[in-house]
C-alpha cells in the first residue's frame, strides 16, 4: 500500500498508530538510509524484511523495483509493504511503473472538520446512512478554524502560532519538494497571487504578466501545487467530457488556513469582513468534500457550473452518475433568491439531479425551494 498526500498531514503518525506494533518503520529521508537504500537495494530490504513501513519513498525511488521483486517472490502475503510519499508528481509515476497491479493507493490530507470533532465516519447531508453529530462551531469560531486549518500539528497544538507555523511550512516546502521539480524564481509571489485569486477563474496569462514569467513557468508551478496536494483545480461541469478540460478553472487551496495564511490574514474579523471572506467560505466547504471523500478512498469527481446566460453553482459533485450541485453564501440568513443558480441547473439536468444544496453560516436548516435544501456549514 502507498500512502500520499501533503507533508504534515499525518501519514507517518496514522501508519505508526495502526501498524507501529507489527511492522518495523525505517524512514528514507536521513541521507545515510537514503544513501544505503540506493547503494544495494536488495541488502537494504534484507536488513529491513517485511513486513515494514517505508516513510518517504520520494528519497529512493530506485528501491521500488526491489520492493516489486519482493512482493512477487510471496504474492500471497498481503500488506509486505506500506510505503508513504509526499511528493506526488515523482511518487505516482515511480509506482505506476513498478507496483502496478501490486499496490493500493491512497491519500492523507490535512484533517476535516468532522475529524477534528471526533466524528471520522460522519458523512455528508446528501450521502447515505449519515451519522448524527452533536458538535457545532458558531460563525465567530468558523473564522478562527478556518485560519488554523487543518494540519495535525495546529490541531494538537492549540497555542502553537498558526502564521509562524505556515511560515516555516511553507519554506520548508519550497526547499524539499518544489526546488527539486524547476526553477522557482518567484514561486513564492505565485503562490499569493494564486491566493489572492481563490474561487476565480484562472487566468494564468495574466498572473505571468503580473509576476513578469514565461506562461509555460506559471503552468508548471500550478502542476507542481496540484501534484503536491496543495491546490485543487476546479473544472467547469459539461456534460461532454472533453470539453471540460479546455474550459477555464478555478483554483482552490486545499487547506483553508494555508490560504488565509498567504493571504496576509491573522485575525478572524479581518477574515471576515475582507474582500476574500467568500473565496475562504467557498474553500473551507470544498475542501470539506474533498476531505470526506478523498479519506473514504474515493476519487472525487467535482467542478463547478457557469453558463453564457450567467447561472452558476459553485460546486457540483457526480456520483455514480447523478449530479449534487452545492451553493454556498457567506450568509447566516439564506433566502430564496439565493437558489436562483441551484434552480436553473436542476432544471438543465433534471434527469441526473435530485436535490440540490445552499451551504451558509448561519445555525438553521431550512427548505428554500422544491428540493432544494439550505443546510450550516456545520451540518458538513
Amino acid at each position: 500500500m502507498l500512502l500520499t498526500g501533503p507533508r504534515q498531514s499525518g501519514k507517518t503518525t496514522l501508519l505508526k498508530h495502526l501498524f507501529g506494533k507489527r511492522y518495523a518503520y525505517v524512514s528514507l529521508e536521513p541521507p545515510d538510509m537514503r544513501a544505503a537504500a540506493i547503494a544495494d537495494p536488495r541488502g537494504f530490504l534484507d536488513i529491513y524484511p517485511a513486513p515494514v513501513i517505508l516513510d518517504e519513498i520520494q528519497y529512493a525511488p530506485d528501491l521500488l523495483p526491489y520492493v516489486k521483486e519482493r512482493i512477487d517472490d510471496h504474492r500471497k502475503r498481503k500488506g509486505q509493504y506500506l510505503i508513504t510519499g509526499s511528493q506526488n508528481l515523482l511518487v505516482m509515476s515511480r509506482v505506476t511503473e513498478s507496483l502496478a497491479g501490486r499496490s493500493a493507493v491512497l491519500r492523507l490530507l490535512p484533517l476535516s472538520r468532522h475529524e477534528l470533532q471526533s466524528h471520522p465516519q460522519a458523512n455528508l447531508p446528501w450521502e447515505k446512512g449519515r451519522l448524527k453529530r452533536d458538535k457545532t462551531v458558531p460563525v465567530p469560531g468558523f473564522w478562527q478554524q478556518c485560519l488554523r486549518g487543518g494540519y495535525p500539528e495546529l490541531a494538537v497544538e492549540p497555542r502553537r502560532d498558526s502564521s509562524l507555523w505556515y511560515s516555516s511550512y511553507v519554506q520548508t516546502y519550497l526547499e524539499r519538494d518544489v526546488r527539486q521539480l524547476g526553477d522557482l524564481i518567484g514561486f513564492q509571489s505565485f503562490l499569493r497571487s494564486l491566493a489572492a485569486r481563490s474561487g476565480q477563474l484562472l487566468n494564468l496569462s495574466d498572473i505571468a504578466r503580473d509576476l513578469g514569467v514565461a506562461v509555460n513557468t506559471a503552468k508548471a508551478w500550478l502542476s507542481i501545487l496540484e501534484a503536491s496536494f496543495q491546490v485543487i483545480i476546479l473544472r467547469p461541469y459539461h456534460e461532454n467530457a472533453g470539453k471540460r478540460l479546455v474550459k477555464t478553472p478555478k483554483v482552490y487551496f486545499t487547506d483553508v488556513g494555508m490560504l488565509c495564511y498567504l493571504a496576509g490574514l491573522r485575525d478572524p474579523n479581518h477574515a471576515a469582513a475582507g474582500p476574500l471572506s467568500g473565496a475562504i467560505v467557498e474553500t473551507a466547504v470544498l475542501s470539506e468534500i474533498v476531505k470526506a471523500a478523498v479519506h473514504g478512498g474515493i476519487d472525487p469527481q467535482i467542478y463547478f457550473w457557469r453558463t453564457s446566460r450567467g447561472a452558476e453553482v459553485d460546486i457540483v459533485i457526480e456520483i455514480q452518475g447523478r449530479l449534487v450541485p452545492v451553493e454556498v453564501k457567506q450568509t447566516a440568513t439564506p433566502r430564496p433568491g439565493m437558489a436562483a443558480g441551484l434552480l436553473s441547473f436542476m432544471s438543465d439536468y433534471a434527469a441526473k439531479t435530485d436535490r440540490a444544496w445552499l451551504v451558509h453560516l448561519g445555525g438553521a436548516t431550512l427548505p428554500l425551494a422544491p428540493n432544494i435544501m439550505a443546510i450550516p456549514f456545520t451540518a458538513l
